[in-house]
């Protein structure tokens, strides 16, 4: 696991970044279907979507490969059944290859976003990491001062409209689609565990009841998460309704 820290504090007069690195206003024309509007100090925000896109959206992995519990959602998975050592040496480059890969869209992201944060005149450190089979990229506080929290926004749409520009951003320098997952304060980390306390108490209550349990109404991304922890403890999870009431039913296996 490769971690890399960016400091955000920019030169105004400094040098645009190779054209490797799309900048933030090229992304956010391009993409007309999703916008982010940011302002610096205390005056007022938004962030738009027209992309139907919901909060967290399992980090861009399509819904069909994600949704369902025991779904795997990596896309360069191989299969080491019957490998002999060619097999594994073939493995093991293609291994460093996709980490060699992760790593660059972990560079592309650190790269946008400082600019965009230093366009803004906002706060906050990059930090860049690989969280399985993804680029995990998050702004923290900065000894400069904190994240503004409303690069978040209600219920996490500000941070999920600059997670799907960053991705393109990523996608546009690498030619690659990016799965890159992002978070900014840590608030994505706080949902998930809090998603797996959640999702420990409803296995514990189907166990002892031996009935389903039905969740609230969740994101493609949280309910990935719940799924995971459901399969872990050997039940059956589903996902059941329509986005955006599209919520996951726990049952005994």
């Amino acid at each position: 696991m490769s971690e890399v820290q960016h400091d955000v504090t920019v030169d105004a007069t400094q040098e645009s970044p190779s054209n490797e690195v799309v900048g933030a206003n090229e992304v956010v024309e391009s993409n007309e279907s999703a916008s982010v509007e940011i302002v610096g100090g205390d005056e007022a925000e938004s962030a738009t979507s027209g992309v139907e896109m919901g909060v967290g959206e399992d980090f861009g992995a399509d819904p069909a490969s994600v949704d369902s519990a025991g779904d795997s959602d990596g896309d360069d998975g191989e299969s080491d059944e019957g490998a002999g050592g060619g097999s594994r040496a073939r493995h093991g480059s293609r291994s460093r290859s996709r980490v060699a890969l992760l790593e660059r869209e972990g560079e592309v992201a650190a790269d946008f976003l400082e600019r965009l944060l230093d366009i803004a005149d906002l706060d906050g450190d990059i930090d860049v990491d690989i969280d399985g089979d993804r680029a995990a990229v998050s702004i923290v506080d900065s000894e400069e001062g904190r994240v503004p929290r409303r690069l978040v926004g209600p219920e996490g749409k500000v941070l999920d409209a600059l997670q799907e520009l960053t991705r393109l951003a990523v996608q546009t320098a690498t030619g690659e689609r990016s799965r890159l997952m992002l978070d900014v304060a840590g608030f994505r980390a706080d949902r998930r565990a809090a998603l797996v306390t959640l999702a420990r108490e409803s296995i514990a209550a189907v166990r002892a009841s031996g009935s389903p349990v039905a969740l609230a109404d969740m994101t493609a991304f949280e309910r990935k998460v719940v799924h995971d922890e459901v399969t872990a403890a050997g039940l059956m999870s589903e996902s059941e309704g329509v986005e955006p009431h599209r919520h996951i039913v726990i049952s005994p296996a």
